[in-house]
């Protein structure tokens, strides 16, 4: 699975997933400051699952039916750097499959 960090989570998430070896690129690197559609579009285009916290992917998806492939909406009470990286690798270890799926985490 690839994958693709909106800005919200800003630098040191990506860096830290792509330390790990994961496929993954940022927002910020490739797209910063693009509207919600093209970051989805972009996501869609590389089949990339995209990392998020802003909760406008699911009116894009769900509202306005856009193509994806693959949304994870981080949903947690504790915004902190550290507790990111730990759910999200928790969830990307877990063997699921995020591929085509929305996927709202809480911690």
């Amino acid at each position: 699975m690839k994958f693709i960090t909106d800005e919200n989570l800003g630098v040191r998430i990506p860096r830290f997933l792509k330390s790990l070896g994961f496929d993954i690129i940022s927002v910020t690197e490739v797209a910063l400051s693009h509207p919600d559609t093209d970051v989805l579009a972009l996501a869609n285009k590389e089949n990339r699952i995209l990392l998020t916290t802003d909760k406008d992917f699911g009116e894009l998806v769900f509202k306005e039916k856009l193509i994806h492939s693959g949304v994870i909406l981080l949903r947690l009470k504790d915004e902190s750097v550290e507790n990111k990286k730990r759910v999200l690798l928790r969830e990307l270890k877990s063997g699921k499959n995020f591929e085509g799926k929305f996927t709202r985490v809480r911690d």
